[in-house]
Order: structure tokens, then C-alpha cells, then sequence
């Protein structure tokens, strides 16, 4: 064996053995990157501070044994926390892309259910002023309706007045009247509203409703006939009636709603 193999040989077991180590120190700090971030990432840090659980009005969310087992029913713990309640957190950890709150030793929950006090106080700042807001819309609503009910009331009053008086075609008052000559007068001198003088033109007064039982009000006018040019106009007074001047013979009366005479359009003035 001459010199110059034993160099050669000793050149290549030095070449491998550079290699070998390269390869085993290189994969052990990788690994080693890799489990410091995984303990980084599930490290619990210790904090002192409140939260609110923000879940469902009347409802309550349930805290956990380990975060890590997540929120399977066998790592539930016996508490529970209403929506709204404020709670002392000591610890916090991120675990899965989850962040959990560490209430006391083996007890967690999810911090999404929660706010922070702050955060709790705009929420219920801006509940407390939608509350405001609303029920000073049902206020105004309320009264309103009172106004309505009253006008409707008046309406009512005055057209069941005027029953037995003779139907004369084109009277408007007050000791005769025709169909939209009642109509017109009642409304003018109940509550003061101009509703036009006849049928073709009082049928573009006020909102268009359902002519049914259910859906009709005291003072809804009712008219026969197509609802662009009718013949015919009452006042309806509720229990299923209506008020109008009927014919020469019956002069003003009061009917029941009938199928054979039923009204093609009704429309609210009030």
C-alpha cells in the first residue's frame, strides 16, 4: 500500500465525515426550531383582568378541564357562566388557533364568547339608547293610534246621527243626503277632513286595504262598483257594519257586510 492511497483514502473518510455532521447538526436544529415554537405557541402567560361573557340573552356557556382537549362533553366542567356575567381571568393560551382564559386550576373558556369590560359597556351603552330610541317610537305610535281612534270614534258618532234621515240624490246635508254626499259631510264636520264630494273622486283618497273583516277599521270607506269609477260609498263602523244612503225607499241605514252586496274596495282615510 503506497503513500499516496493511504492520503487519498484518508482525504475521502474526511470528506464523508464533514458530510455526516453537517446532516446531523443542521436536522437537529430544525427540529429543535420546530418543537420550541410548538411549546412557544401553546405557553400559558399569566394575566389579571376581567371579562364579560357575551353569548345569548338567557343562555350560558360552559367551561373546560384542558384546553387542549378542546369542548368535547367528557372535559366539561360542572360550572356554567350566564350571558352577562363578568369573570376573573389569570392565565391566557393560544392552542389550536384558539385562544382559551384560564378562570382557576383546570377550568378554561373560549375566549370568543367573551368582551372585555370596555367593550361590555359600549355594548350596553348602545342596547340602553336602541331601547330609548324604540320606546320612544312606541310612544309616538301609541299616541298616534289614541289620535286615530279617537277621529275614527268621531266618524263613527256622527255617521250613526245621521240613520233615518232621507235619501235625496245629490244632498250633502245636513237634513238629506245621497251615497258620497254622507260621506263627504261626515268626515267634513266630524273631524275636519275635506274628502271630496263624489265617488269617482274620493275612492283616490287615503290608503288602499284589504276589504275584509279582519283587516277593516272604524271609519274605512267602502265602495262598490270598479274601483276606478264606483257607484257606491258607505262608512264602516265596525262589528262587520257599515253606515250609508242607500236608496230613495231606505234613506240612510245600517247593514251588515253581506257576500251578495260585498264592496270592491275599501280605503283608510284616518
Amino acid at each position: 500500500m503506497t503513500r499516496r492511497y493511504l492520503i487519498v483514502n484518508l482525504k475521502r473518510t474526511l470528506i464523508k465525515l464533514t458530510a455526516a455532521c453537517a446532516l446531523f447538526f443542521t436536522g437537529a436544529a430544525v427540529v429543535t426550531q420546530s418543537q420550541v415554537n410548538t411549546v412557544a405557541a401553546a405557553r400559558v402567560k399569566d394575566v389579571n383582568k376581567q371579562v364579560v361573557v357575551n353569548y345569548v340573552a338567557g343562555y350560558s356557556i360552559k367551561s373546560w378541564k384542558n384546553y387542549k382537549k378542546g369542548t368535547v362533553r367528557g372535559n366539561a366542567t360542572a360550572n356554567s357562566y350566564k350571558h352577562g356575567t363578568t369573570l376573573n381571568v389569570t392565565g391566557q393560551v393560544t392552542y389550536k388557533k384558539q385562544v382559551w382564559y384560564r378562570l382557576g386550576d383546570h377550568e378554561w373558556i373560549l375566549k370568543r364568547y367573551t368582551l372585555t369590560t370596555d367593550q361590555w359597556a359600549k355594548k350596553a351603552k348602545e342596547a340602553e339608547k336602541a331601547a330609548k330610541k324604540a320606546a320612544k317610537k312606541a310612544a309616538k305610535e301609541k299616541k298616534l293610534s289614541k289620535s286615530k281612534s279617537r277621529k275614527a270614534a268621531k266618524v263613527v258618532a256622527l255617521a250613526e246621527s245621521e240613520l233615518g234621515k232621507p235619501y235625496v240624490w245629490g244632498a250633502t246635508g245636513p237634513y238629506s243626503f245621497d251615497c258620497s254626499g254622507l260621506t263627504s259631510y261626515v268626515y267634513k264636520h266630524a273631524i275636519g277632513k275635506n274628502i271630496s264630494r263624489t265617488t269617482y273622486t274620493q275612492v283616490y283618497q287615503g290608503k288602499r286595504v284589504a276589504v275584509s273583516s279582519a283587516t277593516l277599521k272604524k271609519g274605512d270607506l267602502l265602495f262598490w262598483g270598479p274601483s276606478s269609477a264606483p257607484y257606491h260609498v258607505g262608512i264602516y263602523v265596525g262589528g262587520g257594519k257599515y253606515v250609508h244612503a242607500a236608496t230613495p225607499s231606505q234613506g240612510v241605514i245600517k247593514q251588515s257586510l253581506s257576500y251578495y252586496f260585498w264592496p270592491s274596495t275599501a280605503k283608510r282615510i284616518i
